[in-house]
C-alpha cells in the first residue's frame, strides 16, 4: 500500500503565493519521479512540474518562472511553491509518484486563485 497526502490548498488572492506539500508513506522502497498535476472540471488532468529522485526538475510553459517543484528525499515529500498566482491556477492540484510497476495519486488538494 502506498499513501500519497497532500496539503496546504486553499484561497488566495490574485497574486499571492501558497505552497504544497505531498507525504509519501508505505511501500515506497525505490520511489523515483515525482509530480505535481492539476485538472478543473470538464478538462484532462495536466502536469505542471516533475522532479527526479535526483532533483531535475521540469515544468509546464504557464508555471515556468512562477511554481518552484522541489523534494526532500528524507521525508519522501514534495513540494510545489507557487508565486504570482493568476485565476487560471485554479484548480485541484494532485500529487503523482513513480514507483517501479505503477503510478500512485493522491486525493488532490483545492486552490482558489480569486479577488
Amino acid at each position: 500500500q502506498v499513501q500519497l497526502v497532500e496539503s496546504g490548498g486553499g484561497l488566495v488572492q490574485p497574486g499571492g503565493s501558497l505552497r504544497l506539500s505531498c507525504a509519501a508513506s508505505g511501500s515506497i522502497r525505490g520511489l523515483r519521479a515525482m509530480a505535481w498535476y492539476r485538472q478543473t472540471p470538464g478538462k484532462q488532468r495536466n502536469l505542471v512540474a516533475t522532479i527526479s529522485s535526483g532533483g531535475s526538475t521540469n515544468y509546464a510553459g504557464s508555471v515556468k518562472g512562477r511554481f518552484t517543484i522541489s523534494r526532500d528525499n528524507a521525508k519522501n515529500t514534495v513540494y510545489l511553491q507557487m508565486n504570482s498566482l493568476k485565476p487560471e491556477d485554479t484548480a485541484v492540484y494532485y500529487c503523482n509518484a513513480d514507483i517501479p510497476g505503477r503510478d500512485y495519486w493522491g486525493q488532490g488538494t483545492q486552490v482558489t486563485v480569486s479577488s
